[in-house]
């Protein structure tokens, strides 16, 4: 398979005079660009997007006055809508509640810088700049691009960024003082769920059975990630001890094609684009896709420290109904091929097009000749559920990251702002999930409920704890 696979115009060839490889001109790839921009953000101020929309308040103030359905729908049906909010604005103040629900309080604090790592799990952080759904809200973002996770950890606790993209572990690793001194941080959405994949040197093609990797080299983008865990999770499963059978080597994700190529890693458990890109490169090929080992796991967040959010409520409620706008703009499917151009651009990832676009839609090039058409590859579900914190502290208590006993519900709703997510999206008129904070999860064919960790814990025959 060419790397130049284009999945949506497998029977054209590409041209080489753009960056990624479908326009004559660079010209012509900038005004497809700033196309896909322009369509997006007609497609934002439709009601499916529009906070606090006039249809949204009318809908719960007929709901309000008629709460059982049946009664409602029968009222509805005999006098229409129009006759309906006539005859109740006679006696409720409907544009004065619609202007109250526009009214948001005063911002604290305007100019953010906001940290990054360009891959495609930051993708609802990322667009939302583009898109203009920060500066809708009154903000001033900057959207920093950094090298590694070490440094957004870093920037994040010397206050040089006001929020940023997590991996979903590293606040919780942060707030308990793991790798660096402790400091309160939350995270406030999950940025992606799936999203991830192992990928092989081509060498390997006829050794996929994980059984046989003693000795192997992995790289991973950081020790207190989903890819460490799910990584280490799926050598324990096989057999091999993750921290003696193997060697995992923290690489930032833009150096594992690099090494992989080299001949310094035999694969990496990384974020797309970079499993993509290694296909794209004809250096390697994707193993498996993560959400085969869970699927809707969670990888990356959004967040920021907890002293931020005590000084600037009202700047992070703005922050909060951006990001969250840009979640659900990015959960669409039909919406995911000109997102792929959006964010594509050197300003923000910095990739091939046609590479960000398999990853984003789902239908890819594996690197052993197979097109694939896995939709959920990659999907952008919001809510941070506390379970899922729960998960990753187990992870952290099985490989002797953290020491001594765990207060995993007390941790995990001191850090996953679940209640803030659902009051804000209930705010912006998106469907709320139903359900508690805990909802158990199915992780390679085994349930984990954050009721019983310990359980879970001692079932497992490989763990250090």
């Amino acid at each position: 398979m060419s790397r130049f696979f284009d999945p949506f115009n497998a029977d054209k060839p590409l041209h080489m005079g753009c960056s990624c490889g479908k326009h004559d001109s660079q010209e012509a790839h900038d005004a497809s660009t700033q196309s896909a921009i322009d369509t997006l953000r007609a497609r934002s101020e439709t009601a499916e997007f529009e906070a606090y929309s006039n249809e949204f308040i009318e809908a719960t103030l007929v709901k309000a006055l008629f709460p059982q359905d049946a009664v409602r729908r029968r009222f509805l049906r005999a006098v229409g809508k129009g006759t309906a909010m006539a005859a109740i604005s006679s006696v409720l103040p409907i544009a004065s509640l619609q202007a109250m629900a526009q009214e948001k309080g005063a911002l604290e604090k305007k100019d953010l810088k906001i940290g990054f790592i360009p891959i495609t799990c930051a993708t609802p952080l990322i667009m939302a700049h583009p898109l203009g759904f920060y500066s809708k809200q009154g903000l001033n973002v900057q959207v920093l691009k950094t090298a590694g996770w070490a440094l957004i950890r870093d920037k994040m606790m010397n206050s040089e960024y006001d929020a940023t993209h997590f991996l979903s572990p590293m606040p919780l690793a942060i707030s308990q003082g793991l790798g660096s001194n402790a400091q309160a941080m939350n995270v406030a959405t999950i940025q992606n769920v799936n999203g991830q994949a192992i990928t092989l040197s081509l060498k390997h093609k006829n050794n996929r059975d994980p059984k046989n990797w003693k000795g192997f080299k992995f790289a991973i983008p950081f020790e207190y990630s989903m890819h460490n865990f799910l990584l280490r999770y799926y050598l324990a499963e096989a057999g091999l001890d993750p921290d003696k059978d193997v060697q995992l080597r923290v690489v930032p994700p833009a150096e594992m094609v690099a090494n992989l190529r080299a001949g310094n890693i035999d694969g990496f458990l990384g974020p797309d684009p970079f499993n993509q890109r290694a296909v794209y490169e004809e250096v390697g090929f994707i193993h498996l896709l993560t959400k085969d080992l869970w699927n809707g796991h969670p990888c990356c967040a959004f967040g920021t420290s907890a002293e931020f959010i005590q000084k600037n409520p009202n700047t992070f409620a703005a922050l909060y109904r951006a990001v969250l706008t840009s979640a659900a703009m990015a959960r669409d499917k039909k919406n995911r091929e000109l997102i792929a151009k959006v964010i594509s651009p050197q300003a923000y990832l910095n990739q091939p097009e046609a590479v960000v676009a398999q990853v984003l839609t789902g239908r890819y090039a594996d690197g052993l000749g197979n097109v694939m058409n896995v939709p959920d590859r990659a999907d952008f579900d919001p809510m941070p559920w506390q379970s899922m914190a729960v998960w990753m502290l187990t992870q952290m208590k099985r490989w002797g990251y953290v020491k001594g006993e765990v207060d995993y519900r007390q941790i995990a709703e001191k850090v996953f702002l679940l209640t803030d997510a659902k009051k804000h999206m209930k705010e912006l008129g998106q469907e709320v999930p139903a359900g508690g904070a805990y909802p158990k999860f199915t992780i390679m064919g085994k349930t984990f409920d954050a009721d019983k960790p310990q359980a879970y814990l001692n079932s497992f025959a490989i763990k250090r704890a």
